[in-house]
């Protein structure tokens, strides 16, 4: 195999994904979240890069045909793991998040489950454009919610039991200094909210292209 730039970055994409978790390993929070943050947000962008240059260069090839979706689902699946485990230590289980990235997982599993049965024939599950916007629906709402997190830690410093209006009264009589961009607002539930909406649109179009998959091999499953 001949390393190239495109085929580099896909690797470099690959061995991002176990790295987000470590962040958070040797680095105290806020500092982990917008660590994980950049590492993930610079590996989604060598998504598009890779497969670019590839096309530009006429690099294209089987190692990194093989290779892209397999750093794709690592990095959606790592991320969507360290996501939820936050929100089982904070305050439970989040439905909102769990339902939508069962689903995920569910489809990444059954549709690569497909591709491995239908060995020489898996062409025919080819990624569509459909499924290249639901990975790149997903890069993006893990990414607000990564910042969720990380803006989520700082306010529950900043605000230390008190409520937001109980805070912007010490704001106002100058007790306290508001954080930069967010002033006396809420801006971790801004994020996590718009973070959330988004993965449940991932999750809708992720089941659409399962979907789609699984009729596609159907004729070939049938006895």
């Amino acid at each position: 195999m001949k390393w190239t730039i495109p085929n580099t970055l896909t690797t470099l994409r690959l061995l991002a994904a176990p790295a987000v978790p470590v962040m958070f390993l040797y680095f105290n929070r806020p500092w982990a979240d917008w660590f994980a943050l950049t590492l993930f947000v610079s590996a989604a962008i060598t998504d598009y890069f890779d497969g670019y240059l590839a096309r530009l260069w006429k690099q294209e090839s089987k190692f990194g045909t093989m290779l892209d979706p397999i750093a794709d689902k690592a990095m959606v699946v790592i991320a969507l793991m360290v996501l939820t485990g936050f929100t089982g230590m904070n305050s439970g289980l989040n439905p909102y998040l769990i339902l939508p990235a069962t689903v995920i997982l569910f489809r990444e599993v059954f549709v690569g489950g497909l591709r491995e049965y239908l060995g020489a024939k898996a062409g025919l599950l080819k990624v569509t454009k459909l499924a290249k916007w639901k990975t790149t629906a997903q890069m993006v709402a893990i990414a607000i919610l990564f910042l969720g997190t990380g803006l989520e830690h700082i306010e529950a410093v900043r605000l230390q039991g008190k409520t937001v209006e109980q805070y912007a009264d010490l704001v106002s009589k100058g007790l306290v200094t508001p954080i930069p961009f967010c002033g006396t607002r809420d801006c971790s539930s801004y994020a996590t909210w718009a973070g959330l909406m988004l993965i449940w649109v991932a999750a809708a179009l992720t089941a659409v292209t399962g979907w789609d998959y699984f009729a596609k091999s159907l004729p070939h499953l049938r006895d």
